[in-house]
């Protein structure tokens, strides 16, 4: 035997640990227990939360954008179709309100897709944890921006005379109940930023939806002036009955059919789009 594999009289042979042992080593070791869904999704929208904080000018479309449209309709049409802006005022800072938010929900989808064009998705997948809370911590980091622009053109509001008569309470159930028919609306575009290429696609598609849903409706003006074959499709338009609800409630004269209407139909958009989400995510 070669002086390089033999062994001395006065040393211990090691043999080599069994399989079993080794099985028994790692089963026996404390594992991290695997976090919860809620957990998941808190951390997930806290990183959009984070990735705002570094790119603050994502916050340009909560903010002057909003107070854009706040300042022009006003004082563009609002002389011409209520008398004096103020008095125009108090019809249309509601419709503004919610046509703003519907109109930003569309970043979520893009948000997904831009991630998915990076590969970030492909790590997120790995992870063991809850399947959906990628895509609800997206939301959650969203409602934020949300209710930045809903709390920047009430102030600009307030600012310009705007006197809701449903007082605080109202414009806070008002503001909840928009949050939460967006976020049921969000969903919508996080299935199309899982299923279109890339981003101006998502953004493209969005644009052609939002724009008829939004300047078709009764945000603006009093539908009883339209056309009848127009007022049809206003009707239907969910984002009226969505400005009906939220106008409702600051006036301090709650519609209980509008408000459940938009209850109801958020509920029935997230279990579908949701759903369809997720089945897509999964394949992806």
């Amino acid at each position: 035997m070669s002086s390089t594999t033999a062994v001395k009289d006065n040393e211990p042979v090691l043999a080599a640990p069994k399989a079993e042992d080794l099985a028994a080593v790692l089963i026996a070791k404390n594992r991290p227990q695997r976090p919860s869904a809620l957990s998941t999704s808190v951390t997930f929208g806290w990183r959009a939360m984070l990735k705002i904080k570094h790119v603050p000018e994502q916050l340009f479309d909560v903010t002057a954008f909003p107070i854009m449209m706040t300042l022009m309709f006003t004082y563009l049409f609002g002389g011409a179709l209520s008398g004096s802006p103020t008095q125009y005022l108090q019809f249309v800072l509601p419709g503004i309100m919610a046509s703003s938010i519907l109109m930003i929900t569309m970043y979520t989808g893009i948000s997904v897709n831009t991630d998915i064009e990076k590969g970030v998705f492909d790590r997120f997948r790995t992870l063991p944890i809850w399947r959906p809370s990628a895509m609800v911590g997206y939301l959650l980091g969203d409602m934020l921006r949300y209710l930045i622009a809903s709390l920047v053109i009430l102030g600009v509001g307030l600012i310009m005379g705007f006197r809701p008569a449903g007082g605080v309470g109202g414009v806070a159930a008002a503001i909840l109940l928009l949050l939460a028919f967006s976020f049921a609306f969000s969903w919508i575009w996080t299935m199309f930023g899982l299923l279109l290429r890339s981003e101006k696609s998502v953004m493209g598609v969005s644009m052609m939806v939002l724009f008829p849903l939004t300047f078709l409706s009764n945000i603006y003006v009093n539908p009883e002036t339209m056309p009848g074959w127009l007022q049809a499709f206003v009707d239907v338009n969910p984002v009226t009955h969505v400005v009906a609800a939220v106008r409702s409630m600051m006036d301090g004269n709650w519609d209980g059919g509008e408000i459940s209407w938009v209850l109801i139909a958020g509920a029935i958009i997230l279990a579908i789009f949701g759903t369809l989400t997720m089945r897509l995510y999964n394949r992806k």
